[in-house]
């Protein structure tokens, strides 16, 4: 097959993007595939010279396999564009995966993972990997995440909030300690703060300006993190992450050797079969398909507590999606392949 693997796009996690795209692009390469991997936001720039089958056959760009140690600036990003167009495709983007049998989405974030990129290829035919624009959307929706699931699933108690530098004290004074601050709408925990004090919450608030001021402010569970992939609506062996220092922030998931993964997860098998029943739900009621990763806090009663699910899991050399498949016994090209069959089935 033809395959566009599409990464990169305007979205802080574009450097996990890319990464994923790079591996994921390779294992299409190795089962026998025509495997383009184009970065959304700067197109065919990457490629100078290139068009149709050549693109196919290129080599991809050493920078996009690693994950730097912190997010990238995206005004930088904006201003080393050299194409005059506006909008988030580049160059030749849709052109390229209208010619293309389907489309392998390795974005992530609000670029790509909040419905816009997938309602524009429904608009346009181009099938495509995951769930659909309606879903997607839901989930990257922190909040109406939790609106939707918490009749079914425990999860932190919450609120959300949308304020500006001048209700910054305000929501200070009112919020309870210990609390997580997160951006509403943001993955790989980027402008994530865990705080135990009013200093720190004014702090972790200021910072959340700077990812537009939408955080969700949620009571904080200490425990165990226990992540659970869904491959076709069924649960996967979860994943226990234990960070070798502080959280399981941007640093400590994309750094090698930053954080300990026990695959399967060292619970007992009562645990594994709750855990899996709730991500299976979450998975249910937000409408998913073919593919995501819910995460967890084991507390330390034994109670779970749904934090999250992310519709289009990372797919990088230290991801868990992959490692969870492993541990049911399907390789990476295996998952990948999986994937695209089962989005095909969907939408194809």
């Amino acid at each position: 097959m033809k395959i566009v693997v599409l990464a990169g796009g305007l979205s802080p996690e574009r450097n996990v993007s890319l990464s994923s795209g790079s591996k994921i692009a390779g294992a299409l390469r190795g089962l026998g595939h025509k495997a383009a991997l184009v970065d959304m936001y700067f197109g065919l720039e990457d490629y100078p010279g290139l068009t149709g089958e050549g693109l196919y056959a290129a080599s991809f760009p050493e920078r996009w396999q690693k994950v730097a140690r912190e997010a990238p600036d995206l005004e930088q990003v904006k201003a080393s564009r050299q194409w005059a167009g506006k909008g988030d495709f580049g160059p030749g983007v849709l052109e390229l995966c209208q010619g293309a049998d389907i489309v392998f989405l390795a974005l992530h974030g609000q670029c790509g993972e909040d419905g816009r990129v997938q309602a524009a290829f429904d608009l346009l035919g181009i099938p495509y990997t995951g769930s659909g624009y309606l879903a997607s959307a839901m989930a990257m929706d922190k909040d109406l995440t939790k609106k939707l699931v918490a009749g079914r699933v425990n999860t932190p108690a919450w609120s959300f909030a949308a304020y500006s530098e001048k209700d910054v004290d305000s929501l200070t004074s009112r919020t309870a300690v210990p609390c997580v601050v997160k951006p509403v709408d943001s993955g790989s925990s980027i402008g994530v703060s865990i705080v135990c004090d009013k200093k720190e919450l004014r702090t972790a608030l200021m910072k959340g300006l700077r990812h537009g001021g939408r955080c969700v402010l949620e009571t904080y569970v200490k425990g165990r993190e226990i992540q659970v992939g869904i491959l076709d609506g069924k649960a996967l062996p979860p994943i226990e992450i234990i960070p070798k220092e502080g959280f399981y922030d941007y640093e400590n998931k994309y750094q090698p050797g930053a954080a300990l993964e026990v695959c399967p997860a060292e619970i007992t098998p009562e645990q594994t079969k709750e855990v899996s029943h709730l991500a299976e739900a979450v998975f249910e009621i937000l409408g998913l398909a073919v593919y995501s990763r819910a995460d967890f806090i084991l507390d330390e009663a034994g109670k779970f507590w749904f934090l999250e699910i992310n519709t289009l899991p990372g797919m990088t050399p230290t991801s868990l999606m992959p490692q969870e498949a492993a541990a049911a016994g399907i390789n990476y090209a295996e998952l990948c392949q999986h994937i695209m069959d089962s989005s095909l089935a969907l939408r194809g």
